[in-house]
């Protein structure tokens, strides 16, 4: 898949009617930047209106050995062509239905609450494939509520490791814990999509070495019901257990 195809895809699936005002973001980010500490992780802030990077944050470089300022003039069409062919069509699919799901099933005064993430296969500055995962919160919606500028934090692992790729949605609940609405297996070679939405919950929330007690606080739900949880997630991975589950999870949190 040539990358106009994949540019025009991807408008069409972020397609909005507004021109957003990112003044005060790009400002507010730029300011932040400044005093964070060189990591695995970085972030940009994206328009999927003009398919560009507004800003990107300086551990951009050190994370893929690309040049900041020629990725941002270049901006997403040439960030897409060194996605892994074998992953675009399937990314393409879980945005699209990202934004099937929110705009049928998430009513306007949640759309704000909701954090979305992907992943994907990127060849890096060296010229090798690393994995890229994508967690975008919006930050400013159209006249129809569709996200159009989002916060885009990005975490870079080993390209040794098998993943496949996948898309979820997490809503924040009334005690700012973020809950998973949607999930879906693109490739299925991640983690059972036996386990449910509300099991996926659980899982992060145990690799967070929380109790069932405070599962259940965070979740609005009772300790029994979680500990019901528990059993069932050991049972449908075959796992003896919570330990070993943490134990997996806590190695590759990707999972979550």
């Amino acid at each position: 898949m040539n990358k106009k195809i994949i540019k025009d895809t991807y408008k069409e699936i972020f397609k909005s009617r507004d021109t957003p005002s990112l003044k005060s973001h790009i400002e507010k980010f730029i300011e932040l930047d400044k005093y964070l500490p060189y990591s695995s992780t970085f972030y940009c802030i994206t328009n999927t209106q003009q398919l560009t990077f507004e800003f990107i944050s300086k551990n951009m470089t050190a994370c893929l050995g690309l040049d900041r300022e020629e990725l941002k003039r270049k901006g997403m069409r040439d960030f897409w062509g060194r996605m892994h062919p074998e992953d675009q069509d399937p990314w393409l699919k879980a945005l699209n239905d990202l934004m099937e799901f929110t705009l049928s099933k998430i009513s306007l005064q949640n759309r704000e609450r909701i954090s979305y993430a992907w992943n994907y296969r990127l060849k890096n500055g060296q010229g090798e494939y690393v994995n890229v995962l994508q967690n975008t919160t919006p930050l400013e919606f159209d006249s129809d509520n569709k996200p159009i500028i989002g916060l885009a934090h990005y975490t870079i692992l080993p390209g040794e490791m098998q993943l496949g790729v996948c898309a979820s949605a997490k809503m924040l609940n009334d005690r700012d814990q973020y809950e998973t609405i949607y999930f879906s297996n693109f490739s299925q070679k991640l983690l059972k999509d036996g386990i449910t939405n509300r099991e996926r919950d659980v899982i992060r929330l145990l690799a967070l070495d929380k109790s069932s007690k405070q599962i259940g606080e965070n979740l609005n739900i009772s300790s029994n019901t979680v500990d019901t949880h528990r059993r069932n997630i050991l049972k449908k991975l075959n796992m003896s257990s919570t330990g070993e589950l943490v134990g997996m999870l806590k190695m590759n949190r990707n999972y979550l």
